[in-house]
């Protein structure tokens, strides 16, 4: 094992080499100084060109930094991530055909990772089955030409299942806290475990080169073994950045990486608007001692809803990078959680996910169409990506949609616990047809699964193979405010009810514990 820097980590990158990188969302164990010092290396001499991107979860600031620094023409030619909208650079060159895009499930590429280090036959899961994953609809990809298919059909005991195929890596850029002098790697201070390990395996038995990029060096010995996660003859190199911050928003926040915990009144509650609405609406779906998984997009703020009302530690609320209680983050630094009860390699996290450890999830919508598909990653001329959204909706026993009922200048007001539309949205969300099936309702239904969608004004269910109303925000008008917005004509079986009238008050609702067990007792009798 080697100390190197930067520029001597990107000069190890061979031209059409196959490089995956560390890391979640904003900063979160991304090795920067590695990419960037690749990105710059291209920038000063067109070299490497031709490689082969992975990433398992989207990595960067929405801006120029994660993978954003190797967005460079003619520097990659294949990119494999769950998510794009992380590192928007590349969502014009995957739309332009420049890069061959795909975007698998984070869960997936999670497993696979795991998978590969084995030596195994790649991945065989039912995950993906009837969305744009599927090789019978996209195969996963969002741009360029498929130069070799990244999954298959296969069948097993007479069920349709999914292969998702290995792939050859060549250099991996990983990242922890700490390093001793024999390349034994621990993260005591990042905000996700990842799947380091993994990853380091399955390079290794390729051949490859695996980089480490820390933040400071400890003597040999001076680690305890427990806390060594990437052990040292898994490592090539190590890249010392002492200016290393934990995430690009949070130079360091103890809470982040377990060290503390902090009073619930130290979570920021959300700002009164149609956002705050639908999340309170979403968790008055909780119940006590249910195991819930809490997505991106609007549905992060249930946490901050769950907190401010008091019900936070009746529930365990999870999320796709390996946390299991306490309260996940919204915003900047979203993927990380605080007050967690535990932490898991993000591959270990995906198989209870895939076994149905869920009992209710969170997810977002942006299309959803009469059947009940649900379209997240690909719509308005942009690309998005799936993240964890498919390995979750597809094995929970029930999932609350959220999303407001339409987007582009949408604006509200409440007025006495009653709701009012003063500018509408641009864009319809309840169409036809979805761009993009994300989540497959027939499937769903065919499965048992239970789907809810809930918005600012309304609320549907799954029923029946079909969209049904359930409830209507006071002060709305049905014809007005929800069926002219619509492509399609929901089910109206029964007259919806009104939507509870506390989740349009500013002060906090009272979602104490004995109100949601008072709840279910009602729905019982």
């Amino acid at each position: 094992m080697k100390f190197i820097t930067p520029a001597q980590a990107a000069d190890l990158v061979g031209a059409e080499s196959s490089l995956i990188a560390s890391g979640s969302g904003g900063g979160h164990a991304v090795p920067e100084a590695l990419l960037a010092a690749l990105g710059e290396r291209f920038r000063q001499t067109g070299a490497p060109s031709g490689l082969t991107l992975t990433h398992v979860v989207g990595i960067g600031d929405r801006k120029d930094r994660g993978a954003a620094h190797l967005a460079q023409p003619g520097m990659v030619r294949r990119l494999i991530t769950s998510a794009l909208v992380d590192a928007p650079a590349f969502i014009p060159m995957a739309l332009a055909d420049q890069v061959e895009a795909y975007t698998l499930p984070q869960g997936v590429l999670s497993q696979l990772m795991r998978d590969m280090a084995a030596g195994r036959p790649g991945l065989i899961t039912r995950t993906g089955l009837h969305t744009f994953v599927d090789p019978r609809q996209d195969g996963g990809l969002q741009g360029g030409r498929m130069s070799e298919p990244r999954v298959e059909v296969i069948q097993i005991g007479g069920q349709d299942w999914l292969r998702f195929l290995p792939f050859q890596i060549d250099v991996a850029f990983l990242r922890g806290t700490t390093a001793d002098e024999d390349g034994n790697i621990s993260m005591e201070q990042e905000a996700i475990p990842g799947e380091m390990l993994s990853t380091a395996q399955a390079v290794r038995r390729m051949g490859g080169k695996v980089i480490v990029q820390v933040k400071r060096v400890a003597r040999s010995g001076a680690l305890r073994a427990r806390d060594v996660r990437i052990p040292g003859i898994l490592v090539d190199h190590v890249v010392v950045v002492p200016e290393q911050s934990q995430t690009y928003a949070t130079d360091y926040d103890p809470s982040y990486s377990g060290e503390l915990r902090v009073p619930l009144n130290r979570i920021k509650p959300l700002e009164f608007g149609a956002r705050k609405i639908i999340a309170r609406r979403a968790a008055m779906e909780l119940r006590p001692g249910a195991v819930c998984n809490i997505g991106a997009g609007i549905s992060t703020g249930i946490s901050t809803v769950a907190a401010e009302e008091g019900i936070l530690d009746s529930i365990t609320l999870t999320n796709e990078q390996g946390f299991i209680g306490g309260a996940p983050l919204t915003g900047p630094d979203s993927g990380a959680a605080q007050n967690w009860s535990a932490m898991v390699d993000q591959p270990y996290q995906f198989d209870f996910y895939d076994g149905g450890g869920i009992d209710v999830a969170f997810l977002s919508f942006v299309e959803v169409n009469a059947q009940g598909d649900v379209n997240i990653s690909r719509f308005n001329g942009t690309i998005v990506g799936i993240g964890g959204f498919v390995n979750i909706s597809q094995n929970a026993k029930e999932t609350v949609f959220s999303g407001t009922f339409t987007a582009g200048g949408l604006d509200i007001a409440c007025e006495d616990g009653t709701l009012r539309i003063v500018t509408e949205g641009r864009h319809r969300k309840f169409c036809d047809t979805v761009q993009q099936v994300s989540y497959s309702g027939p499937f769903a239904a065919c499965e048992g699964r239970k789907a809810l969608f809930v918005t600012e004004r309304a609320v549907f269910r799954l029923a029946d193979g079909r969209l049904t109303l359930e409830e209507i925000a006071p002060g709305i008008d049905l014809d007005r405010d929800i069926l002219a917005h619509m492509d399609f004509k929901p089910d109206l079986i029964n007259r919806p009810k009104l939507m509870d009238k506390r989740l349009f008050a500013t002060q906090p609702m009272g979602l104490s514990e004995a109100d949601v067990f008072q709840r279910i007792g009602a729905c019982e009798d």
